[in-house]
């Protein structure tokens, strides 16, 4: 469904240049549901703006299902972002206009493509439990069930890709372990593949696969031994680490290294590496052991 190749995004002002993507790689599969992790800084909402039509990458190759990102035209970004894509933000704000119904913001987008399905609406609302409140405006509805809306607005346009940035950062555990239920059940249910960025590690034992994203490049993924392992939040953090670390190597064999091992071995700048037969070691120069 997604496939990234030396991802390349640089901001440019006249006195500043940024480069916030280093040549990113990332590959999701159709019908996955996946999170996107790191820290603030490390690229990964650029990947996700990029991923949503709603900036441009300066190179390399990003496709999502048939549509090349870097080479699509203004018109056809509008059909792909109206017909491929949906987005949730964490401010609300900017999913929901306040002056409409749960309802009506559900069919808003619907309206702008020429396809107003008033009983696809209600079950949206009804997949997201707001059955009963859907003719409320939103100073009516909690910041959870806001939330919630959004989802359903998103969902308005039957898009192949779900894009949701921070989707639980403005709301308490219980109602963030509820979208994240939501979300499972629409993976299953409609097939729909799911990319979540979050800085929330507790996000892992909803999802299949967790990829971190350091310096603007894929850094170490997370890949659940057993996809089919209860998804309930409780009882997949009772299974303690139920997801195996993977180094991500680049095509021309780069890797980062997690930064708490170089770290512990006080390697900085370079490293000593051996080929035994069977692993690579990686140690500290000779002149610093001991």
């Amino acid at each position: 469904m997604i496939t990234c190749e030396g991802l390349v995004k640089i901001y440019k002002s006249d006195e500043l240049e940024v480069v916030a993507l280093q040549g990113l790689n990332l590959h999701v599969s159709e019908g996955e549901m996946m999170a996107i992790i790191g820290n603030s800084g490390s690229g990964k909402s650029t990947l996700l703006n990029i991923l949503g039509g709603l900036d441009r990458p300066s190179a390399g190759s990003v496709g999502v299902g048939p549509w090349d990102l870097l080479k699509i035209s203004d018109e056809q970004l509008v059909s792909y972002k109206r017909d491929t894509v949906g987005f949730i933000w964490q401010n609300n704000a900017r999913n929901l206009l306040p002056y409409l119904t749960a309802l009506e913001n559900v069919e808003m987008p619907m309206m702008f493509s020429s396809k107003l399905d008033r009983a696809y609406a209600k079950q949206l609302l009804e997949w997201v439990g707001l059955k009963d409140r859907m003719h409320n405006k939103l100073h009516q509805l909690s910041g959870g069930e806001q939330q919630r809306v959004a989802i359903a607005i998103s969902l308005s346009n039957r898009p192949k890709l779900l894009l949701a940035d921070e989707p639980t950062g403005s709301v308490d555990t219980r109602t963030s372990d509820l979208i994240m239920d939501i979300f499972r059940r629409l993976n299953r249910e409609l097939g729909i593949t799911i990319v979540i960025v979050t800085h929330d590690l507790s996000l892992a034992s909803k999802v299949d696969r967790v990829v971190a994203i350091r310096d603007g490049l894929t850094s170490t993924e997370f890949i659940k031994r057993n996809p089919n392992l209860d998804d309930d939040f409780e009882a997949g953090a009772s299974q303690g680490n139920v997801h195996e670390e993977y180094v991500v190597v680049d095509r021309v064999g780069r890797l980062q290294i997690p930064k708490a091992y170089l770290s512990a071995l006080q390697i900085t700048d370079k490293a000593s590496m051996e080929f035994d037969g069977e692993r690579i070691i990686i140690s500290p120069p000779k002149s610093l052991e001991g």
